[in-house]
């Protein structure tokens, strides 16, 4: 006897509720797992470095080798996905990250860690375009800002985390945990994507433009390592950051000529023909700028100038990611309610107050003022990001959705990494100027230092008074800088909320049919 029709539909429904709960959780295992690996290696770069017996030039490649391969092969994900299948590029997407960091951890030699890190970022470059596009089509239309919050959660939080774990890893156990880590969340992400992620029409007679790749892939390449080279190769003052500079403006205006004028190009310019999913891209970048930048200067000022342990720097830095969990949760419930707009231009109001509050921090900045600003931060983060891109990705047709979450990968990456280098360059010269001008009143004839009288550890006339005199100058003119690099951000971010009024605004849902922010 045959099943009534109401109960086959509610069965349908059932099973496909649980689907959706098991594929956001191996979603966001593969999202964390890769926004992980952004920052965790950081804290364990002084280990690498004195384990591989490599100066400080050397040791940068660990760093750089994934940023440019991940950069590179971001903009491939599209097609990949599109000519092989999406869920068949996760899953070796995802396997071979996971493969990768092993042989990370198991590297005996800086050639090998930097050859496998970069075969770490070509991997791990395609994991979250891929976990953004498989939520917006698991999830219906009204719940899209649903599966962006749980999203969000991986990609905002997993940065921002990631140097309190790699500080536990390296100091209880060993820098090689800190890519072996990767190994539990990478096979039950794989198992669940397996079993339950669909996959989508193979489209078989795709062409690879290999003109327009090569084109890109040489503008990535150059920006990322003139980004990432330029301060410690005295910027444009070196031949090699000249170089790279000119091939990064070549490769992008060739580039930008081919997939305008070519038949099959590389990127669809109807992509960004989107006006909300264009001002998303220049919203990202921002974004970018703000999250990692932050948290570039952060550890070095905390451990540098105010003696903090690294433990202790994880520590208070953690606060910054609980307060972006809470505004996701928060924007899960009111984004089919509350204007999207109106959600991200309160981030972008409490990112810049929390930055202006940092202006005020100093060598003996109390635990407490960091505390505060950065749970503010990570709320503001959080109503940025959740709505930012639930209303990019509003009114772009669904064939773009991979591709596009691609170039919305890599431009938040492209935002991080200019982000990260104007202020580690502002920061050096700035101190340069800043002590220079701090040096001016340490003169004889200065009041303040002659009522300090002969006995002072300032003693102008005392070789130990000049240098233990220098030592402070040099501080407070590197705090200063820092300070200037946090009102910089300030105002960047200040700058940015007219652009928020341009979006062409969400359509409500009514009370009962909001998005929350569960796992059905």
């Amino acid at each position: 006897m045959n099943a009534p029709p109401a109960t086959t539909a509610g069965r349908t429904a059932r099973s496909a509720v649980s689907n959706r709960a098991l594929i956001t959780v191996s979603i966001m295992l593969a999202t964390v797992m890769q926004a992980l690996d952004t920052t965790i290696a950081n804290v364990a770069l002084p280990h690498i470095q004195g384990s591989m017996s490599a100066t400080q030039d050397q040791i940068s490649w660990v760093l750089t080798s994934y940023i440019v391969a991940a950069a590179i092969a971001t903009p491939l994900t599209g097609f990949m996905a599109a000519r092989f299948g999406r869920k068949r590029i996760f899953a070796v997407a995802v396997a071979g990250f996971v493969l990768s960091s092993m042989l990370c951890g198991a590297a005996t030699s800086l050639e090998q860690i930097i050859a496998f890190r970069m075969l770490q970022g070509v991997f791990g470059a395609g994991l979250v375009p891929l976990s953004q596009s498989v939520l917006l089509d698991t999830y219906p239309k009204e719940k899209h800002g649903q599966a962006m919050a749980l999203w969000g959660i991986g990609v905002m939080v997993g940065p921002i985390l990631g140097p309190t774990l790699g500080g536990y890893l390296t100091a209880d156990f060993s820098w090689r945990w800190v890519f072996y880590i990767n190994l539990p969340f990478g096979l039950l992400a794989l198992l669940g994507i397996l079993s339950f992620v669909r996959e989508t029409p193979i489209e078989s007679a795709r062409k690879f433009d290999v003109f327009g790749f090569t084109l890109l892939a040489i503008a990535i390449g150059a920006l990322q390592f003139m980004l990432d080279r330029g301060q410690s190769q005295d910027w444009f003052n070196s031949r090699e950051i000249v170089i790279e500079c000119v091939l990064f403006l070549l490769g992008l205006y060739m580039f930008l000529v081919h997939i305008t004028t070519s038949r099959t190009p590389f990127i669809e310019p109807a992509l960004f023909m989107d006006r909300n999913f264009s001002l998303g891209l220049v919203m990202i970048f921002v974004v970018g700028i703000i999250l990692l930048a932050t948290l570039a200067l952060l550890p070095p000022f905390l451990e540098g100038l105010s003696g903090f342990p690294v433990l202790l720097t994880g520590y208070v830095l953690a606060p910054r990611g609980i307060g972006t969990m809470v505004a996701m949760f928060i924007v899960g419930r009111l984004i089919g309610r509350v204007d999207a707009r109106f959600l991200i231009i309160l981030g972008l109001i409490l990112i810049a107050g929390s930055l202006l509050q940092m202006t005020r921090f100093t060598s003996q900045v109390p635990v407490s003022l960091i505390v505060q600003t950065g749970i503010v931060q990570g709320l503001g983060l959080g109503f940025v990001f959740v709505p930012l891109s639930t209303i990019a990705f509003s009114t772009l047709a669904p064939r773009f959705r991979t591709e596009g979450a691609s170039m919305y990968s890599l431009m938040r990456n492209i935002g991080s990494s200019i982000g990260i280098s104007i202020v580690v360059t502002l920061l050096a010269r700035n101190t340069q100027i800043n002590h220079a001008a701090l040096a001016e009143a340490a003169h004889p004839f200065n009041l303040g230092l002659q009522w300090l009288g002969s006995g002072a550890a300032w003693n102008l006339s005392t070789t130990t008074g000049l240098v233990t005199l220098n030592s402070a100058i040099t501080a407070q003119a590197e705090t200063n800088a820092y300070l200037d690099d946090f009102m910089l951000m300030a105002v960047i971010t200040a700058a940015t909320i007219p652009l928020v009024l341009f979006f062409r605004p969400l359509a409500r849902t009514s009370g009962t049919t909001a998005p929350v922010v569960h796992l059905d």
